[in-house]
């Protein structure tokens, strides 16, 4: 490894964006990128051969083997303790956040601050600081106060409604999460009544209007009409 050079590894189910990550790390100059995948399949198979030092990494990338979100971060961290992790993310959500930092990462962006941001979230990810772009600081600002109800569920709740309102059923979530029906359907129910929502439909509004998925106002889930 060349000297003040860190070994990148990028992962993002988006082609363009992993463009756009590879592009911006590239400027700084102390960064190489090692790889760059679109799905937990690919990046599990690329950190089995080492040589990364900081995985920047969606938070939501659908269809890989190993999932993604909150399950596929605490496998990275037990099979790879060494690599840092930087996350980046759409959803601007409390439960989220809260759930990343409780698991000891500490280096979160959103991706609609800007990728300036980058950069040094990496190097301070590799020297084990806490970086978080404006957007996710405001978010932990509210943490301190208590924050909002989503914070009342836990991490396998949370991890159940961001899946079930983005579209999978519960045996899809189920078989993801390689944990049986009656327990995916046991979280799922244990997290409405802690929100107070009785309805699939109600629990559908309340992930978008909380930003657990991005609201797209032309398309409604056939199950929840």
């Amino acid at each position: 490894m060349k000297p003040l050079s860190l070994r990148v590894v990028i992962a993002d189910d988006h082609s363009a964006v992993r463009a756009g990550l590879q592009a911006v790390l590239s400027t700084g100059g102390t960064v190489s990128v090692v790889g760059s995948v679109r799905d937990s399949g690919e990046l599990l198979e690329l950190l089995a051969r080492g040589a990364s030092d900081v995985l920047v990494c969606d938070y939501s990338m659908p269809g890989g083997r190993y999932g993604d979100g909150l399950p596929l971060f605490k496998l990275i961290k037990q099979r790879y303790p060494a690599v840092r992790i930087v996350v980046l993310t759409m959803l601007e959500n409390p439960g989220v956040v809260h759930s990343l930092l409780k698991l000891g990462i500490s280096c979160i962006l959103s991706k609609s601050d800007s990728m300036s941001h980058l950069l040094p979230a990496v190097h301070v990810a590799f020297a084990d600081g806490r970086y978080l772009s404006p957007t996710i600081a405001g978010i932990v600002s509210t943490l301190s106060a208590g924050g909002p109800e989503l914070i009342a569920l836990t991490a396998r709740e949370l991890e159940v409604v961001r899946l079930y309102v983005s579209g999978l059923t519960v045996n899809e979530i189920a078989e993801r999460l390689s944990r049986s029906k009656k327990t995916i359907s046991t979280q799922k129910g244990a997290a409405m009544l802690k929100l107070g929502i009785r309805r699939d439909v109600d629990l559908l509004r309340y992930g978008i209007e909380s930003g657990l998925v991005a609201a797209d106002p032309g398309v409604t889930p056939h199950r929840y009409q």
